[in-house]
C-alpha cells in the first residue's frame, strides 16, 4: 500500500512540475511580453485563477481524462491510468530532449487511451475522436480569431489614454486566458492528482470521481508555479521573441483569440493544448500585418507535435497497458 501511494504521489508531483515548466512558463512569458508588466503580477494572476478554477468553473475536462477516454472504473483502472501518465511524461521528456516540439496534453490523451487499449479495457473511440477533432480545431480557431483581431486592432482610434486602456485590456485578457487554462488544459493536473489521492485512501483499484480538495489544490498550484519558474526564461523568450515580435495591442489580441478558442472547447468538455492555441493566436495576429512577418517555424512546431507526440504516446501507452494486464 505504501509503495503504491508513494509511486502515485511521485508521478503526480512530477506531472504537475512538468506542466508548470511547459504551460505555466509559456503563459507567464506571454503576459510579460506586454510592456511594464512585472513577472510576479503575471504569476500571481495565474496562480490565483488556477486555484479558484475548479470551484468556480467545474471539472468537466478533468473527468474527460478519467472517464471519457477509457473504461477506468474497473479493478485495474488506477494502474492503467498511472501507466498512461508515466508514458506521457516519458514521451514528452524524450521528445523535448531531442529538441522536438511536443504537447503534454496530447501525450496524456494518447497515453491513457493507449494504456486502456493495451490493458483490454473498453476505449471510447467516438469520444476520443471527438476530443482529437476539437483539439485540432482549437489552434485553427485561434489562428483565425487572431488574424481577425489583429486586422481590427489596426483600425482602433488613438486617444491620449490609449496606453492605459490597452494595459487594462491586457490584464483582463490575460486573466481570462488564465481562466481558460484553468478550466481546460490545466485540468489534466487535477485528473492526475485526484487519482493519486484516491490511491492514497483506498489503494490502487478503479478510478473514482474527480473530487478537488482545497488543501491539495493549493499544493498543486504551488508546484505548478515552481515548475514555471524553472523554465520561465527559456520558454518565455521562445514564445515572446523566438516566435514572433508583438506590439502591446498584438499581445491583447493574441490573448483574446487563444482564450476564445479554449473556452469554446471547454464548453464541450474537451481538453486542448493552451500552448498551441496561444501560438496560433500570436501567429494569426502577426499574419494580419503580412505573412512575411510570421516565423512559420511556430506553425510547423504545432503540426509536428500532433504528428509525433500522439502516435508515439498511444503506442507506448498500449505497451504499458499490456504490461499491467499481464501482471
Amino acid at each position: 500500500m505504501t509503495g503504491w501511494t508513494l509511486a502515485f504521489a511521485a508521478v503526480a508531483a512530477l506531472f504537475v512540475l512538468i506542466s508548470g515548466a511547459n504551460d505555466g512558463a509559456t503563459l507567464i512569458g506571454l503576459g510579460m511580453r506586454f510592456p511594464h508588466t512585472p513577472g510576479w503580477v503575471a504569476a500571481v494572476i495565474l496562480g490565483a485563477v488556477l486555484f479558484a478554477g475548479p470551484y468556480a468553473l467545474g471539472v468537466a475536462v478533468a473527468r474527460t481524462f478519467t472517464e471519457g477516454l477509457a473504461g477506468l472504473g474497473t479493478r485495474d483502472g488506477a494502474l492503467v491510468f498511472l501507466a498512461g501518465v508515466v508514458t506521457a511524461v516519458a514521451v514528452v521528456a524524450v521528445l523535448t530532449g531531442r529538441g522536438l516540439p511536443t504537447s503534454l496534453t496530447l501525450a496524456l490523451i494518447g497515453g491513457v487511451s493507449g494504456a486502456g487499449l493495451g490493458a483490454g479495457l473498453p476505449v471510447s473511440w467516438g469520444r476520443l475522436l471527438t476530443v482529437l477533432a476539437i483539439g485540432l480545431a482549437a489552434p485553427l480557431a485561434g489562428l483565425v480569431l487572431g488574424y481577425a483581431l489583429g486586422a481590427a486592432s489596426r483600425r482602433a482610434p488613438s486617444y491620449r489614454r490609449m496606453p492605459r486602456l490597452v494595459l487594462g485590456g491586457h490584464l483582463l485578457a490575460y486573466a481570462a486566458q488564465c481562466a481558460a487554462y484553468a478550466v481546460n488544459d490545466g485540468q489534466k493536473m487535477i485528473a492526475v492528482v485526484s487519482v493519486a489521492v484516491d490511491v492514497n485512501r483506498d489503494g490502487p483499484g478503479r478510478v473514482g470521481d474527480v473530487a478537488v480538495s482545497p488543501a491539495w489544490m493549493a499544493g498543486l498550484t504551488a508546484l505548478f508555479l515552481a515548475g514555471a519558474l524553472t523554465s520561465l526564461t527559456r520558454v518565455g523568450e521562445r514564445l515572446g521573441r523566438g516566435l514572433v515580435i508583438t506590439r502591446p495591442l498584438h499581445v491583447v489580441s493574441a490573448e483574446t483569440a487563444a482564450t476564445a478558442a479554449v473556452l469554446g472547447s471547454s464548453a464541450l468538455g474537451s481538453p486542448v493544448s493552451m500552448t498551441q492555441s496561444v501560438t496560433a493566436g500570436v501567429v494569426g495576429v502577426v499574419a494580419s500585418e503580412g505573412t512575411r512577418r510570421v516565423r512559420w517555424q511556430g506553425v510547423l512546431n504545432v503540426g509536428t507535435a500532433w504528428v509525433v507526440t500522439l502516435p508515439s504516446s498511444m503506442l507506448l501507452g498500449c505497451v504499458a497497458g499490456l504490461a499491467v494486464r499481464l501482471l
